[in-house]
Formats: structure tokens, sequence, C-alpha cells
């Protein structure tokens, strides 16, 4: 059964983007393209490609984002020095995902990240990361979902989804030029011009 409305995602809550280290072009096109779909389809506002410029994943998230709806912007090959730098210098609050950070099940790390009432900007490293990462002077917050090796994109997915909640698995996407209607069998998209 189709909900006739679904849920907005509220304006008070602080904005989430993630900054995506390390991308390697020749290598990480797909697992990078994931993270920043995943960002998008878990509600951050946006996502950025630092160091580097890869117009194919813009292509796909930009196409992504055209027909699914959403205002979710993309950035690409700004140096992570200075998007770190100018974030906190707007008051934001910086979090590193690493496997070797607080760990977000058995710690209150989340809650005091919250508690900031902060825009939060996620880094997620495609490599290994620098340690200087580690250090206040970049990552106010070292946390980790898990202390095992997994992928960054299921990090940055339970991160979402304890941060908002699980609210944002029922967001609306404005602007979105297709929907899928879940059902228990089969398949339905609707077009925008079926939307109620």
């Amino acid at each position: 059964m189709e909900n006739s409305k679904q849920p907005q995602k509220p304006s008070d809550l602080p904005k989430v983007v993630v900054l995506r280290w390390g991308h390697r072009p020749q290598r990480d096109v797909r697992l990078t393209t994931h993270v920043a779909l995943t960002a998008r389809a878990l509600c951050a506002s946006g996502f950025i490609l630092s160091d580097v410029e890869d117009s194919s994943i813009e292509q796909t998230v930009k196409k992504i984002t055209a027909r699914w709806g959403g205002n979710f912007q993309f950035e690409m090959g700004t140096s992570w020095k200075k998007v770190v730098r100018d974030w906190k210098a707007s008051g934001g609050v910086v979090v590193h995902l690493t496997a070797y950070g607080e760990n977000i099940q058995s710690s209150d790390v989340l809650s005091r990240v919250k508690s900031l009432k902060k825009d939060v900007l996620v880094v997620v490293g495609s490599q290994k990361v620098p340690g200087e990462f580690y250090s206040s002077d970049v990552s106010d917050f070292n946390m980790s979902v898990g202390n095992q090796p997994h992928s960054e994109c299921s990090a940055l997915a339970i991160f979402l989804d304890r941060f908002f909640e699980g609210n944002e698995l029922a967001m609306d996407f404005d602007k979105a030029k297709i929907r899928i209607v879940p059902k228990d069998r089969g398949k339905e998209i609707k077009s925008d011009a079926e939307f109620s």
C-alpha cells in the first residue's frame, strides 16, 4: 500500500556533506559512485570529491538527482585541506569515519556529535589516509562503524541512518520525475505526471 504523503526532511536538522578523499579514477569509480549515491539516498545534502575530478561520477550523480529528485550538491577537484579549513571556519564539525575510531555502538560519540547541533562534514577515505586525518586539526571526531575491515560505503550508510534516526528512509525527494511504489511483489514506478 502506498503512503499518500511521505515526510519531508526537517529543515532544522544540521546539514551533512560527505567528503571523499583519495579517489583513484583508474580503480575507484564504481565504489566512489556508490558512496555518492548512498550519501544522496540517505539524505546527505552534498558530496565533495576532493583533489581530483572524475566527470563520469559527476554525470551519474547529476543524472540520478535529476530523475529521482532532491537538492543534492556535487563538487569535485577542491583540495581536502581547503574543504576542511573552510568547513571548520564556518562553524561546522568534521567526522572522520575510520575503523580505528570510537565505536558508534559502544561509545557516546554519535550523541556528542549530534549534541553540537552543527553541520557535519563526514570524511570517508578510498585508500589509507594520512596520519594527520586523525588529529584534531582535521577531525573533530574519529568514529568507527565496528572495528573490523569493511567498506566505507557501508560505514557511511550506517552513520547516516543512525544520525537521522532512520527517518531518512521515508523522506520524500522534491522535484522527482520518477518514484518507486513499494510493493510486496513485482515492480512499479510512477512518473511525475502520476504523483498525487
